[in-house]
């Protein structure tokens, strides 16, 4: 699924417009990356987890000369499904 249709299924579910559908999630994606950007939990009950995970330094691989480089510490966002999003993902 796509973020059109995505957008025309909350406008079917909510009777709203197809605009007003994608006005909201918008919104919803958007609050969601500010927050987590700011180093905050957004939790959704049921659904999930998005977070700010801190990802340690380490040593990699150039893969085309084999060279050894740094990679450096970094943020980054992770999710983590809910308890009834993984049961209903398991009963298909």
């Amino acid at each position: 699924m796509n973020k059109e249709e995505l957008v025309q299924e909350i406008a079917k579910r909510a009777k709203v417009t197809h605009k007003d559908a994608n006005e909201i999630l918008l919104a919803l994606v958007d609050t969601i990356q500010k927050t987590v950007a700011k180093g905050k939990k957004v939790t959704l009950v049921g659904f999930g987890t998005f977070e700010p995970r801190q990802r340690a330094a380490r040593n990699g691989r150039n893969p085309q000369t084999g060279k050894e480089i740094k990679i450096p510490a970094k943020v980054v966002p992770a999710f983590s499904a809910g308890k009834k999003f993984k049961t209903v993902v398991n009963a298909q």
